[in-house]
This record gives structure tokens, C-alpha cells and sequence, in this order.
């Protein structure tokens, strides 16, 4: 019997963990070393790779690159339904990082062409829905990368959680880029990792060694990361509401993706509470549609982490915020994140469930 069973179960969150090389057969010539990424020794503890591959309970089995369906898309597609997830958004994990915060735009840019184009491959059942990576520095290239992407079929387009170059997300400038994804019905994400580290470096240096991250190893969030992590998101979401974004583009769907979303709650609040304040002065407040609360209400979507009180999050602030995610074959996603969820779900309705595991995703995607 499949993992996930009983209701249609939508997967807003999943990896593939590639290969070195995984771009190289997608990057322009000139681009294939550059785009070779060159990981430095992992300081993580080892893990014996299985004598045989774990198919059957494969949310408790070996996770990262040693999980079923890793890297692999045929493997994948049994994943999938060995999971028994309707559909599953595709993210990278460490495809981005031989370009990501380059400065030469013909890098970066090339970079993302090449990362879109092996997702689109890796992801040809319908099933898995392909996440393509745009930056928005340069606004009429983010705009052919990101009709690029859609051509490929990719379904949704991670976009950094940071200023677009020198300008707001919200800039004018970026109109074309909103409404073409407004308009494919094509939701914009945006994911730990481009931006989402916020927090000055200088903190780090408190006299002490360096701890182990969660995982006993040095690649991955520590505290202080956590408590900072989701400040990128609460920018970027403010700009493009206090921009006119949302209002300008009614059509727009979005996710915050892997970013928890204890704080989202709160956030929905201080933003309400910074409109009726600066409200009384301020035209472009005036000239919302609606709270701010109401518009990101209308248009995003936030994934708890599954250690997180999902049924509180739901009964404060509404169970049309919320999706499920995995995080396959990640090992954050925990080895039973369903149950996790669901012992936070007491006294929820069938509605209410089926908006967190199926409908709310439905909307974001449609």
C-alpha cells in the first residue's frame, strides 16, 4: 500500500539530489566547465550505501542521495506512486550553486537556461511537475528565461527571495515578467536557499567553534539561520504587495516554500497593522485593493514544516494558507510527516484537511 492513502495528496515540496555533472549535457559549450559544480569533502557523518535500493517504505528509508528515485527519473516515477503523491512540484538541491550568485549575467543566466532544461527532462511524466529557476536582475532576460521554462513545460518558476538586481520586485520594469506568469497560469516560488539567508555573517562569529547542523554535518541551517530564515520572504511578499503586484496581476499565484510558517500568522498581522498605521499618509496604501493579510490571502501559499503545529496555524489564521510537503528524499521532510501533521489536526474538519493535502495546491497551480 502506498505511504500517503485515503484522500488525494499534492507533494509542494520534493528534490532531486544531482549529480556533479547533471547540467553539463544541457550548458552551451562555452558554459560546460564553468557549470561543473565541484563540491567541497562533505563534513557530514558517512552513511553506508544499502546492498539493494529500498522501494517499499520509502519515507523512512535512506533519504538524500542514497534515496530511491534521487537522481534517477525512472526510479522516480515509482517513487512517486510507492509515495502515493498525485503530483509532486521538482526542486533542485544543488544545481544552482556553480552560478547562482555570479555577477556576470551571461553566467548566470546561461546557468538557469541549463538548470530549466534538465529539470524539463528529468520530470517528462506529467506527474512530476518541474520547477525552473529565474533570476530577476535583469528584467528582459528573466522574462525570455522564464518563457523559455514554460515552453520546456516546466510548472512553476523559483525566483530568488531578494531585491530584483538594484530594484524592487515590484518595479515596473518586472510587469511583463508577472504577467506572463499570471496569464500561463504559472505560480512564482520561492524556496530556502537563493536569498533566504539573511543574516549578517558577523553574527556567526561568537567566539565559540562552529556547531554541527542539524544533520551533524557543516552544509546545513543552524539556529541562528532558522530564527532569520524567514525575513527574505517577509520582504519580498511585502514588496510585491505594497508594489501593487498582486493588484496589478489578479490572476498570480504563489508558494513560500520551505520556509516553515510558524511566522506567517504574525506576518499577516504586522503587515495589517503597518497599513492602518502609514495607511493615513500614504497614497499607495491607499490604493490596495484590499489588507494586505486579504491579498496575500488570495494569492500565496506557505508549507509548515512538519515539525511545526500545522492545526494551530490553521485555526488562527485559515485553512486556505497552508499545503503539505514532503521534502523527498531530503531528510528535513522527517520519516512520517504525515502523521506528524496529523497530530496536530485534532477537532479539524474534512475541509479542512483537504484544503492542507490537496486543494490549496490545486489553486496555487491553477
Amino acid at each position: 500500500m502506498p505511504y500517503a492513502a485515503g484522500r488525494v495528496f499534492h507533494d509542494a515540496d520534493s528534490h532531486v539530489m544531482e549529480p556533479a555533472d547533471w547540467l553539463v549535457p544541457f550548458a552551451e559549450d562555452a558554459m560546460k566547465d564553468r557549470l561543473l559544480r565541484r563540491d567541497p569533502p562533505s563534513t557530514r557523518p558517512s552513511v553506508e550505501a544499502p546492498k539493494e535500493k529500498v522501494i517499499e517504505g520509502l519515507i523512512g528509508g535512506p533519504k538524500g542521495r542514497l534515496a530511491y528515485g534521487a537522481h534517477d527519473a525512472g526510479e522516480r516515477i515509482r517513487a512517486l506512486e510507492e509515495l502515493g503523491f498525485s503530483s509532486q512540484l521538482v526542486f533542485p538541491t544543488s544545481a544552482l550553486r556553480p552560478f547562482r550568485t555570479s555577477s556576470d549575467q551571461d553566467v548566470l543566466y546561461a546557468g538557469a537556461r541549463a538548470a530549466n532544461k534538465a529539470m524539463a527532462a528529468f520530470c517528462r511524466d506529467p506527474r512530476l511537475l518541474g520547477v525552473a529557476y529565474v533570476p530577476l536582475d535583469n528584467p528582459d532576460r528573466a522574462l525570455e528565461e522564464a518563457q523559455e521554462a514554460i515552453a520546456l513545460g516546466c510548472r512553476a518558476i523559483w525566483v530568488p527571495s531578494t531585491p530584483a538586481g538594484d530594484k524592487s520586485p515590484g518595479h515596473p520594469d518586472l510587469d511583463r515578467f508577472w504577467a506572463l506568469l499570471a496569464a500561463s497560469r504559472t505560480p512564482f516560488v520561492l524556496h530556502i536557499g537563493a536569498g533566504s539567508r539573511t543574516m549578517p555573517a558577523e553574527y556567526v562569529n561568537n567566539g565559540k567553534p562552529k556547531s554541527p547542523d542539524l544533520h551533524g554535518g557543516g552544509e546545513n541551517l543552524r539556529f541562528k539561520d532558522y530564527v532569520a530564515l524567514p525575513h527574505s520572504a517577509e520582504m519580498f511578499l511585502g514588496a510585491l504587495v505594497y508594489d501593487g503586484v498582486f493588484d496589478r496581476q489578479p490572476d498570480l499565484r504563489g508558494g513560500v516554500i520551505e520556509y516553515g510558517a510558524y511566522w506567517v500568522p504574525g506576518f499577516l498581522r504586522q503587515m495589517d497593522m503597518g497599513a492602518r498605521s502609514f495607511g493615513r499618509t500614504d497614497p499607495y496604501l491607499k490604493a490596495l485593493s484590499a489588507k494586505p493579510s486579504e491579498i496575500i490571502r488570495r494569492h500565496v501559499k506557505f508549507t509548515p514544516f512538519p515539525g511545526e503545529d500545522a492545526g494551530y496555524l490553521i485555526r488562527d489564521s485559515g485553512a486556505d494558507l497552508y499545503m503539505f510537503s514532503s521534502d523527498y528524499p531530503h531528510p528535513e521532510g522527517t520519516n512520517d510527516p504525515i502523521a506528524r501533521f496529523e497530530r496536530t489536526f485534532e477537532g479539524l474538519g474534512e475541509a479542512d484537511r483537504d484544503s492542507f493535502y490537496r486543494a490549496n495546491f490545486e489553486d496555487m497551480m491553477s
